[in-house]
């Protein structure tokens, strides 16, 4: 087990006193039997109200509005949480689900529902092709399957960071051949439904204390990943980026079936178009 602190700030600047929309926000850690909330806080630099609510997800999303005009905002997010994933997890897989091609249950089926939908227009079923070559026999093992198309996306797309928003379709992944994290993870999910799974992103934070994961040189950052749904072990975590599985480094913060569901802040301001002076975003995460 370990204890983490982790503040998020993102610091918006204006050449002048703008109004703000409402700011959708995604920063409280998703809690669960592997994570625990000690605390959680958000401070706004501007006056206004900030409320809670789940989700469809189940997701904490916090609703800031904003009474008076500045020509600055920061969202400053700090969390302290306790992280128990383990390093090498076990995953009790039903006998049903062992192999592939398997069958989800009736129910399971209707549950997952556009999480097994695939998200991308592929007219040439490119990418349905490229997820197929994984795929060992008329008869494979899951587990296997899973870990092979991760492997095989890291294999395939070379890793790089990239500061401007918005996410490559999985073709143009495949095209270009280089890719963010949560490009790695699209394309991954979008095989995996590809192939019959249901599949979700997820969007959170990075622990990298040891400062060899792919896409930080810090202790931690802001990163992407995926959850396939199996049969028995439930939703398993897969990190393409790093070629990982299991969430023993994340935290998560959001699950959803489309990654632009996932932005960790998400507003707009009302004033002249050339406002804005541009965002700054910081992660800092610190065992404790």
């Amino acid at each position: 087990m370990v204890r983490l602190l982790i503040r998020h700030k993102t610091a918006y600047a204006y050449q002048y006193a703008v109004s703000f929309g409402a700011h959708r926000l995604l920063l409280r850690p998703r809690e669960s039997r592997d994570l625990r909330i000690i605390s959680h806080e958000v401070t706004l630099s501007a006056p206004g109200r900030l409320s809670w609510a789940l989700d469809v997800f189940g997701n904490t999303v916090g609703l800031a509005s904003f009474t008076l005009m500045s020509d600055r905002l920061v969202i400053d997010s700090v969390s302290e949480i306790e992280l128990d994933a383990p390093h090498w997890p076990v995953f009790d897989i039903s006998a049903s689900a062992l192999t592939y091609p398997f069958v989800y249950s009736p129910d399971v089926w209707i549950d997952l529902g556009a999480l097994t939908t695939l998200q991308y227009v592929d007219p040439q079923f490119r990418l349905s092709q490229w997820a197929r070559g994984f795929v060992a026999g008329p008869v494979t093992d899951t587990l296997s399957l899973l870990k092979d198309l991760s492997l095989g996306v890291t294999a395939w797309v070379a890793y790089e960071s990239r500061e401007v928003e918005g996410t490559q379709t999985p073709c143009e992944t495949l095209d270009r051949r280089v890719g963010s994290c949560r490009d790695m993870a699209v394309l991954f999910i979008e095989a995996a439904r590809a192939l019959g799974f249901g599949a979700r992103i997820v969007s959170g934070y990075l622990h990298n204390p040891d400062r060899t994961a792919l896409g930080v040189t810090d202790a931690g950052c802001t990163h992407a990943w995926a959850e396939i749904f199996v049969p028995g072990a439930g939703w398993i975590t897969f990190d393409p980026t790093n070629r990982s599985i299991g969430g023993a480094n994340l935290i998560p913060i959001a699950v959803a079936r489309n990654i632009d569901q996932v932005i960790p802040v998400a507003g707009e301001f009302v004033g002249p178009g050339n406002a804005s002076l541009g965002m700054q975003v910081e992660v800092d995460i610190r065992v404790l």
